[in-house]
């Protein structure tokens, strides 16, 4: 047998840097393999595809201008609905899926919010989730809004591949600097006017913006209308749909003092400095061909599923209880998981493979028991992958191509030659998702997952923690539309002594509930089972399997909204409870949680991060209960809460994305993740956040100032909307390795601020930040060292020689609380006018240091003088003149003269 210091050694040799399903490759300058999805909820429209290559055609020209002729649109797949109309030129799909699409086409929601947007998890560099764009965008009719489709696909790619962030800021679109309003913009070169488009009542005035005499910034609602004729060719991230506009900023134009979120989070990088850091461009040369190769594009219609579990029953598995949790495993997602419609097919293997059954449609519930009855009941013999593989692909054979089949390889032992059948693997076109079962599950599997696009899952022998179940329930369709897929709302375990009770809730709530689905397993002897339904009514007609030691009960129609109460009271043993269900309503997206890590597998002491991302839609879920659930190789779970706060390892606050660092790393090996999400009092729908190109308000054409309609706002629609749920989400498997044996020494320092904001206030400065933590985001800091500058590159630069803030008197909060601190900026003698900016790096007890904070920036404003003698000598004047003329208009006329001299006195 290998050690288990060479499995892990190989095991990260297999596994791939970065997380994420994209199939897309870099090859010869061309991007290859991009898979743009239209959504299963669109109606079918022809002209739609021929835009969507019109758009890429037209941006990859682009592209490949603005990127000094290093990129270009290579190869492309187009995913066709299912329910479209079948055509000759349309292929069946090979590893390409909705899940793992790279630009989605979807139906805008709420209707009319059609903001291209791009879900970008990470920081500064890290590569985005996808692109959405919805038909309008595509179809050319949001032209003066966003500019040409092409363009903001580049706009949108930069997000995507490159990492790089916004050059504007609608929250706060201009800024003092120098005493000056400047908008915040990139580069400087743009031109245009300010005004404000005051809008009530189904009309709207053009007005000039105005400025607040205390503060010295202009008012709310003010906003930069640009010119429509420029020379400027920068910047592609800031307003790509100006004509003139070609190029990202570069080191040499970019506005660093903008306050917008690509300097905040890039370090006052320009987008061209960031892009030049990529692996993309690092590993490419230029190329010297006036345009490039025109893209490819291929059209492939999703079809049925096509899928093969693929069972290990060698004798390892008749230790642990693993194949009696394989069975009820398989079971949960014979009854469930797999969808109405889809083929299925089964092996079993141990030295050689074994067809249990060929591929049948499930289309009723005799189809589901009939697979179920051929789970493997005894175990014995070697362990040979490759032969459960092969068997699998004849099986697929005999009916159909094993393009875009799938297949699910339960394994918990060792194969010295499953390399051989990598080849083989990666010509069938089928994906193939990996369940690692206890500590010595071969290390290939996550090879085989990683070069189909599959999931990769692991469960360890700790049958409480119900791993096996959660990796199965993981596995439903990478296809069709979200409303059709299974949802897990629970699952949970407990080792119970004699007597004891294990009791909890459920809550169903009105986004799903059709084909709900209740699970008990137990290790010993069958518990009592009790559920009540919101109303008070009792289920106990539960179908018991007792040689696999598991009872389920299906709800019929549609499940009742509320909470759900369930007890099992039992005799010494371990249960576990396992809730699924589907949509209510086929026209309503249900919510949902997608978790993961940003790597699959991680070298001490580098951490990983987790995210979840809770939606319902395309609208973020913000204020919900997050939870990370990490089991290790070895049975051991930490719990993490993730946050959306938009600190430590959360890119942006409110956007529905939750997320944590995690450094409590146990042992070398695989790891589980496990999210659970609950909805209540403080939890709602929002409006998308979005990283995407900049709705224009308006435009100067020929001097005249020609407005857009008023973005739409959503979020009047949604606000005080309270939603209650509970949902559970397999993050998939992870491996970490280089951990070192015994205590692990203290390597983690304060997660970076990227938070910092600064407001002055009289002759002070108000700063506020989310406090980090001693270990990145978990614990509490030691100290925090303030500095400031009249100079914001040197404060980058050359930090430790900044001026020092005194903060002698400034304890650190516990990591995640908000810190609030006010000086004065004696030391650097502000005038009118000046510019300070202030950077803040946290210590931990080991004296270690975090990165230097985003940089905030303040104004010096000293509002004018006011003189009260001229100005009271007029008002004296005004009001002696109106006591005279009171004393002279009829009494029944007073209110009208009044009124009309009260507006005079106010004018004045």
């Amino acid at each position: 047998m290998r050690s288990f210091k060479n499995f892990v050694f190989i095991l990260s040799l297999y596994l791939l840097q970065g997380a994420g399903a994209s199939l897309i490759e870099l090859n010869n300058n061309g991007y290859e393999n991009i898979v743009i999805a239209i959504d299963p909820a669109l109606q079918e429209d022809d002209k739609l595809i021929q835009h969507i290559k019109d758009m890429v055609s037209e941006a990859s020209n682009y592209l490949y201008g603005a990127t000094e002729k290093r990129f270009y649109f290579k190869g492309v797949s187009i995913l066709i609905p299912e329910t479209w109309q079948t055509k000759p030129d349309y292929e069946k799909p090979k590893l390409e899926t909705y899940k793992n699409a790279d630009i989605v086409i979807d139906v805008p929601n709420p209707p009319g919010n059609d903001a291209p947007r791009t879900d970008q998890f990470g920081q500064c560099g890290d590569k985005g989730e996808r692109i959405h764009l919805t038909p309008d965008i595509i179809l050319g009719k949001k032209l003066k809004e966003y500019g040409p489709q092409g363009k903001i696909l580049v706009h949108e790619w930069a997000h995507f591949r490159w990492g790089v962030f916004e050059e504007y800021n609608e929250d706060e679109p201009f800024y003092l600097s120098n005493g000056n309003n400047v908008p915040v913009k990139c580069s400087a070169g743009i031109t245009g006017t300010n005004k404000v488009n005051a809008c009530s009542g189904g009309s709207c005035s053009i007005r000039n913006c105005r400025k607040d005499l205390q503060t010295g910034k202009l008012n709310k609602g003010c906003k930069f209308i640009p010119n429509e004729i420029q020379t400027e060719k920068a910047s592609i991230m800031f307003m790509q749909s100006i004509n003139s506009v070609v190029e990202f900023c570069t080191e040499k134009n970019h506005n660093k003092d903008a306050p917008n979120a690509h300097n905040q989070k890039c370090n006052l990088r320009s987008t061209w400095e960031v892009i030049q850091d990529s692996e993309d461009y690092k590993k490419s040369t230029p190329m010297t061909a006036a345009q490039p190769p025109k893209p490819t594009f291929s059209l492939k219609q999703i079809r049925e599923r096509i899928l093969v579990l693929v069972l290990d029953k060698s004798g390892s598995m008749a230790g642990g209880d693993r194949l009696n949790r394989l069975r009820q495993a398989s079971k949960l997602f014979l009854l469930q998981i797999i969808e109405k419609g889809s083929w299925a097919g089964m092996v079993t293997f141990d030295s050689s493979a074994t067809i249990q059954s060929d591929l049948i449609q499930i289309e009723t519930d005799a189809q589901r028991n009939t697979l179920i009855t051929k789970l493997p009941a005894v175990a014995g013999g070697g362990t040979s992958i490759c032969s459960g593989l092969r068997t699998a692909f004849t099986v697929i054979k005999k009916k159909f191509s094993t393009d875009g089949s799938e297949i699910v390889l339960l394994t918990d032992g060792e194969d010295n030659k499953i390399s051989t059948c990598f080849d083989e693997v990666k010509q069938s076109g089928a994906i193939i998702h990996t369940v690692a079962l206890g500590p010595s599950a071969d290390p290939g599997l996550e090879k085989l997952a990683e070069m189909t696009g599959g999931v990769k899952t692991t469960a360890t022998d700790n049958a409480q923690n119900n791993g096996l179940i959660d990796a199965f329930s993981a596995l439903s369709s990478g296809n069709g539309a979200i409303t059709q897929r299974s949802i897990q709302l629970v699952s949970k375990g407990a080792t119970v002594k004699n007597g004891e009770w294990m009791n909890g809730t459920v809550i169903v709530d009105s986004t799903i509930g059709n084909d709900t689905l209740f699970l008990v397993t137990w290790t010993a002897q069958q518990p009592q089972i009790f559920l009540l339904d919101p109303s008070g009514k009792t289920y106990n007609t539960f179908s018991v399997d007792a040689n696999s030691k598991m009872a389920h009960l299906q709800i019929p129609n549609t499940a009742k909204v509320g909470i759900w109460t369930y007890s099992l009271k039992s005799s010494a043993q371990t249960l576990t409870l396992t809730v699924t269900s589907r949509a209510a309503n086929p026209t309503v997206p249900p919510i949902t949680v997608d978790s993961k890590m940003n790597k699959d597998t991680s070298s001490f002491p580098s951490p990983m991060i987790v995210y979840a991302e809770v939606r319902q839609g395309s609208l973020p879920i913000i204020g919900a209960n997050v939870t990370a659930l990490i089991e290790s190789a070895d049975g051991t779970t930490v719990t993490l809460e993730l946050l959306d706060n938009g600190a430590g390892a959360d890119a942006s606050k409110n956007d529905g994305v939750y997320s944590r660092y995690f450094t409590a790393y146990k042992t070398n090996g695989r790891y589980s993740l496990k999210v659970i999400a609950l909805g209540g009092t403080n939890t709602q729908r929002s409006r998308p956040q979005v990283n995407g190109a900049l709705y224009i308000p308006g435009w100067v054409e020929n001097g005249e100032i020609k407005m857009n309609p008023p973005k739409p706002d959503f979020i009047s629609d949604l606000q005080g909307k309270q939603v209650c749920f509970s949902r559970t989400s397999s993050g998939g498997s992870f491996v970490v390795n280089n951990i070192p044996s015994g205590s692990i020494p203290d390597v983690f320092p304060p997660c970076q601020i990227t938070d910092l904001k600064a407001q002055m206030d009289g002759n002070h400065i108000n700063l506020t930040w989310t406090a980090p933590g001693d270990d990145y985001d978990n614990g509490r800091a030691e100290q925090y060292i303030i500095k400031m500058s009249k100079n914001i590159l040197d404060l980058r630069d050359k930090f430790d020689d900044a001026l020092q803030v005194n903060t002698s008197d400034l304890v650190p909060e516990k990591a995640n609380s908000q810190e609030f601190f006010i000086f004065e900026p004696k030391d650097i003698n502000p005038v009118n006018g000046t510019n300070i900016y202030i950077a803040i790096q946290a210590v931990d007890k080991a004296n270690l240091k975090s990165n230097i904070s985003n940089i905030a920036q303040v104004s010096v404003f000293i509002p004018p003088e006011e003189t009260p003698c001229a100005g009271n000598n007029i008002f004296k004047i005004v009001l002696k003149w109106l006591g005279e003329l009171q004393l002279t208009i009829p009494k029944e006329s007073t209110n009208k003269e009044t009124s009309i001299s009260t507006d005079f006195v106010r004018e004045v």
